[in-house]
């Protein structure tokens, strides 16, 4: 939109986006959605679109962009305006405004275009053509955020989203499962979703299989249509209770004393702000993004031993955590393919050109591919070794990084950093037999990472590694967890040649039996309308690398459900209803889940 001191130009408003794609996922720490060049290597169609020039003269253009992989500028592209291209190397290291010269514009309307260079992750935030000499800011924060929205005629204050009974945040399994199940309950529900599509890890941008538990629910939102999306959207679609805001990041969060009463979202296409007012909450977030910003206890790393007595505790408390994963999947063209030399990634993968552990389509993981490096064998788990069927293995999640970095503002480095590793190691193997792998050329590689471990919220109680070791019995047992014990061991700080693949992973089947979850692990110990479902619940971290399976997810989603339908019924808390109405509760729940898990020792492990 013009104003006096220039027009802003919004990447994602582009009115055709060409093979660039939308890239959401990083506004939090970088300030706004940008357009990204996902081409494996091949320059991908232009982005265009066309702007009203009101004021004909001479204009300082500026975009915002950022060399990825600095100092190299893999990401290379050109803006031309009006079909002259525009010289400028946009090369910063970090997300910046950069001058791509002065060029006078005709009053009326004006042609951009952003062409794609290398097909190597090039992006492109915004464009402002500047008439006074005005230099946008770089602020990522509110102060960003409010630039934009004068530049853009937007309203200083969010709009209103609307009153509802459960407000779920985060579209992922368990978040499908408690939104449709609330629905169901005759709430009014609303789901918000940062991503496009709904499913989380499982969903048709990342494509894992949710594991864990199978209950009846997840079985019917997790069944996938020919492209490999999940069934959750046209299931909630058809609950006349349900709205589900895709593509709508929650930035807020407003309490009044111990209760949240709303909270802000801002869409990705436009950037409008939008004010959701609840009763009840449910963070399906996976990251415990609503607690972060309401200010709940919360949980992150790895507790010491001594903390809990856990077995597979390290012996002194540390910040690592579960990282991020890329997936990707390569196949044999009919033709030779060649693939650019590449040395900004092959100083991340070294000699490493062992392609094992594809996704071979959503919802199967664990594919082999070509290994042209005998010395990077197939990965070993460490496990009991009766359980020979996984002690060798082409892991999908051995490609992680991230462990001891911050999850909340280093997304965009590791998701980058394995993007190198992959087009480097893709590099590796076509050059270490150019006869075998002339073919060779990547079929798919996610640009959005399969998320790992975040904070996680403290409940009223923390469920531990020797509660589920030992099947410990709590009378507010709601639901039943299947799964082993998932532990990704990473390197150290500056350890490890290849820092992108897991160091170990300690693979514990445990008795293979299910185990209970009390409900004092859904809700927030200190937020009073907080319930939360998925792998932050109230766990410990070895706990968590168990309970976070989705399938596990999709039974806390149910439970919280149930719990936010009981406690707007009787005007209460989560903690009002452990105390009150915990039968009703439970009851409830049995009676969701078809008896298939049934509480106090009644639980049935349902095969899958």
């Amino acid at each position: 939109m013009g104003q006096s001191s220039g027009i802003l130009i919004e990447a994602e408003d582009f009115a055709d986006h060409g093979g660039w794609v939308l890239d959401s996922q990083f506004e939090a720490q970088m300030g706004s959605p940008y357009l990204l060049a996902h081409g494996l290597g091949k320059p991908v169609a232009d982005a265009t679109t066309r702007v009203e020039i009101a004021q004909a003269g001479e204009y300082e253009v500026f975009v915002r962009t950022r060399d990825w992989a600095a100092p190299h500028n893999p990401g290379r592209f050109s803006l031309s305006i009006d079909g002259v291209v525009l010289e400028a190397a946009f090369d910063a290291p970090e997300w910046s405004w950069q001058s791509a010269g002065k060029v006078t514009l005709a009053k009326g309307e004006t042609a951009l275009a952003l062409h794609d260079l290398t097909g190597f992750d090039g992006r492109c935030d915004a464009i402002f053509l500047s008439r006074d000499g005005t230099v946008p800011p770089n602020e990522a924060g509110p102060a960003g955020r409010a630039w934009r929205k004068t530049m853009r005629g937007l309203p200083a204050d969010p709009v209103d989203g609307g009153a509802y009974d459960v407000v779920v945040v985060g579209g992922g399994v368990a978040g499908c499962a408690a939104a449709l199940t609330a629905a169901r309950l005759g709430q009014k529900v609303a789901l918000i979703h940062d991503r496009p599509v709904l499913g989380g890890n499982a969903s048709k941008e990342i494509g894992l299989m949710p594991r864990g538990t199978q209950g009846k629910l997840l079985l019917e939102l997790a069944a996938r249509t020919p492209d490999g999306d999940l069934a959750a959207l046209s299931l909630l679609q058809a609950e006349p209770t349900a709205n589900v805001f895709l593509e709508h990041r929650i930035i807020a969060a407003e309490r009044v004393g111990d209760r949240i009463v709303s909270v802000d979202a801002v869409q990705a296409k436009g950037e409008a702000e939008t004010r959701f007012r609840g009763k009840m909450f449910i963070d399906t977030s996976g990251v415990a993004m609503l607690g972060v910003l309401a200010g709940a206890e919360t949980l992150f790393g790895r507790e010491a031993r001594a903390e809990y007595d856990e077995p597979y505790a390290p012996e002194v408390a540390d910040d690592m955590h579960h990282g991020n994963t890329l997936f990707f999947r390569t196949k044999m063209a009919d033709q030779p393919v060649p693939f650019p030399d590449v040395p900004w990634a092959t100083e991340i993968s070294k000699d490493y050109a062992n392609l094992s552990g594809q996704l071979t389509q959503p919802g199967q993981e664990n594919g082999a591919g070509p290994n042209a490096n005998p010395d990077n064998a197939t990965f070993q788990f460490s496990a009991d070794p009766s359980q020979a069927w996984m002690m060798q293995f082409p892991a999908t999640h051995y490609w992680e990084y991230g462990q001891w970095l911050d999850p909340y503002t280093s997304g965009e480095l590791v998701r980058d950093y394995l993007m190198r590793a992959l087009y480097g190691t893709f590099s590796n193997v076509k050059n270490a037999d150019r006869e075998q792998y002339a073919n060779l050329e990547f079929d798919w590689m996610a640009f959005v990472a399969a998320q790992g471990e975040f904070r996680r919220y403290k409940g009223d109680h923390v469920l531990t590694e020797n509660d589920i070791r030992d099947h410990t019995r709590y009378n507010d047992m709601l639901v039943a967890n299947d799964g082993f014990f998932c532990i990704h061991c990473a390197w150290g700080p500056g350890e490890g040649k290849y820092d992108f693949r897991l160091k170990d992973w300690i693979m514990d089947v445990r008795d293979q039996q299910p185990y209970g979850i009390p409900f004092r692990c859904l809700y927030s110990a200190n937020i009073d309308n907080l319930l939360m479902a998925g792998k932050h619940i109230s766990v410990t971290h070895v706990a968590g690398s168990s309970v976070k399976l989705m399938g596990n997810g999709a039974q806390h989603g149910v439970a919280t459900a149930a719990a936010a339908f009981l406690c707007n019924e009787h005007g209460t808390t989560p903690r009002g209803l452990y105390d009150a109405h915990l039968d009703e509760l439970i009851g409830l729940v049995d009676r969701l889940n078809g008896h298939e898990h049934a509480p106090g020792g009644r639980f049935v492990a349902v095969p899958g």
